[in-house]
């Protein structure tokens, strides 16, 4: 038949409908509404859908009154309206139609055209599924691995997504692959998780090509390939998404399994982080700062360190306070550096905790003050940073910001030293000399002791 034949019988379907409908016959109304939705024999037209499957719809046809509510939800053909989508639905799910029931489902579950409530859209969740509508079985199953309208119910969660993967459906595939991942409702199995990561990615869902791709790089539930890593890595990152972009990029960079290439890294990392992604906008600003895969730009690597830092990334917010403190690429600027600093300080972050320490210890940026001095040596000295621990031995012992004590001073530079630091190495022997016999074995024991209670820490030395 060709493509002229095609036309033709379109024609003659559509004036078939078009007369029925003009008499009144609700079907026909509603196969017209969707030729005109459809653009199918005659030309799209969104104002004659609409028009028509209201026609069907105010007849009582429920497939009608579920596509006209879906005009509404989506503002095509009629001014877009949440309540009047959530009614059409309504009345087409009360008749039983499991797509509306679905979509009324929604509409609960988000708060569009309803009051929010989590156990309405399990209940038309429920009603959709039980018709074997895959889609639902697998919200329905989301509903009981997440609680929502319904306690936390891990088997049966596991339960409708088999029903809704079996039956194709790739999120609910997806979610297979997490529940085996993770041991929910089932042992841990490696091996089922990437089974069904496999079925959904080949049906090209993003997050399951990206996990099948971490699956191969790491080895988990298949052996490890970095080339199928990097190839489905990068269909879900050319789908768009943002992490396996991320994931691309470290491969890239640090040459894992593929060719090192900083070029391709940073364009990876790059599309990541426009997307927001704060460890790809943090490496990004790495890239430019050392000039790895294009020409070294402090302000570029200022502008990635502040959107990463302004999302609450403590490394970025160190670092934006490093190139505040030292002037690279823009105005020295000491309180900017204290403010950053502070940020990344309470969040933990040991190398902000000392030069925070730093700064109030001589006043830079901040007022001078030799107790909160102490205080953020304190703080950085207790998760194993080295050079926070000579600091803090050096208040100990002239006593600065706290009751001087040698021994205790001795003890922070014999840590120190023994965590690297040179300037601890070579001073501590001066501490020492002012010391009796006894308070040495006191420092020594206090050492041993700080070291059998903190065998955790293992601090990453950074740039001051």
């Amino acid at each position: 038949m060709n493509r002229q034949n095609v036309s033709r019988e379109g024609y003659q379907t559509y004036m078939w409908f078009r007369q029925a409908a003009e008499r009144g016959n609700a079907y026909a109304q509603f196969n017209l509404g969707l030729m005109y939705k459809k653009g199918e024999g005659i030309e799209r037209d969104d104002l004659c859908a609409a028009r028509w499957l209201r026609e069907a719809a105010q007849q009582g046809l429920a497939f009608a009154q579920n596509h006209l509510g879906a005009m509404y939800y989506n503002g095509r053909g009629v001014d877009k309206s949440d309540v009047d989508a959530a009614h059409w639905f309504r009345r087409a799910a009360e008749q039983g139609d499991a797509s509306a029931q679905q979509n009324l489902g929604q509409m609960y579950r988000k708060g569009r055209g309803v009051q929010q409530d989590d156990e309405m859209a399990l209940a038309w969740f429920y009603r959709a599924a039980e018709q074997g509508v895959a889609s639902a079985q697998n919200l329905l199953g989301e509903c009981y691995l997440f609680g929502h309208g319904a306690a936390v119910n891990y088997p049966l969660a596991m339960a409708w997504f088999r029903k809704s993967a079996v039956q194709g459906e790739a999120q609910a595939q997806l979610n297979l692959g997490f529940m085996y991942k993770r041991g929910l409702g089932v042992d841990a199995n490696d091996a089922q998780a990437v089974c069904w990561y496999r079925q959904a990615a080949a049906q090209g869902e993003r997050v399951a090509q990206r996990q099948l791709g971490i699956a191969y790089a790491e080895g988990h539930g298949v052996r490890a390939d970095p080339l199928r890593a990097f190839a489905w890595l990068q269909r879900a990152a050319d789908q768009g998404d943002k992490e396996a972009q991320f994931n691309l990029g470290l491969m890239l960079a640090n040459g894992h399994g593929v060719e090192q290439d900083d070029a391709r890294a940073l364009s990876w990392y790059l599309r990541a982080a426009e997307q927001g992604h704060i460890s790809a906008q943090y490496n990004l600003g790495n890239m430019y700062a050392n000039g790895r895969g294009a020409v070294r730009d402090e302000r570029r690597a200022l502008e990635w360190y502040r959107r990463a830092a302004e999302q609450g990334a403590a490394n970025a917010q160190f670092n934006v306070g490093v190139i505040y403190a030292n002037g690279q690429g823009v105005p020295k600027d000491e309180a900017k550096a204290a403010r950053w600093y502070r940020m990344a300080a309470e969040q933990g972050d040991a190398s902000a905790q000392n030069n925070l320490g730093v700064m109030y210890a001589n006043g830079q940026g901040v007022e001078q003050d030799d107790v909160l001095a102490v205080y953020w040596y304190g703080q950085a000295a207790e998760q194993g940073h080295a050079l926070a621990q000579y600091n803090l031995g050096g208040m100990y012992n002239s006593g600065r910001g706290v009751e001087r004590d040698p021994v205790r001073s001795y003890m922070w530079m014999l840590l120190a030293a023994d965590a690297g630091d040179e300037t601890a190495s070579a001073n501590k022997s001066i501490v020492a000399r002012r010391l009796t016999p006894s308070e040495i074995g006191w420092a020594l024991d206090m050492t041993r002791e700080w070291q059998v209670t903190h065998r955790h820490c293992a601090f990453e030395r950074r740039s001051q």
